[in-house]
């Protein structure tokens, strides 16, 4: 999946739209706690948080992940939507839930990241 098709899936808005929504989406995240994402984030991941602060933005771009969500229309801080773009990172703003974003990826067939790598 792209992260154009994650766009349409999930019904987001597009907070970067300088980020190449060609790149392919590899699984599926949800956690809040950066140190935790750190330690078992992966390559092209879709991460979804509520977290909108610029060090969401350096995680992303160090796990050089695809794209993250930020369900519940929450808004991401100015500064870090400056450093998305910057970085190349897709922010996704949707008015889904977590819960409900989770849910259609999975149905879409995007797996979770696997618990082995």
């Amino acid at each position: 999946m792209t992260v154009q098709k994650l766009i349409d899936l999930i019904e987001a808005k597009d907070m970067t739209p300088e980020a190449d929504k060609g790149t392919e989406v590899s699984c599926g995240y949800t956690c809040d706690l950066l140190s935790w994402v750190m330690a078992h984030g992966a390559a092209g991941m879709a991460w979804v948080t509520v977290q909108t602060h610029m060090n969401v933005i350096a995680v992303a771009s160090l796990m050089e992940m695809a794209a993250v969500i930020i369900p519940e229309g929450i808004e991401m801080e100015a500064p870090s939507l400056e450093k998305a773009k910057e970085e190349g990172i897709s922010v996704l703003q949707t008015p889904l839930t977590a819960y409900e974003i989770c849910a259609r990826l999975a149905k879409a067939g995007l797996p979770g990241k696997s618990r082995e790598a």
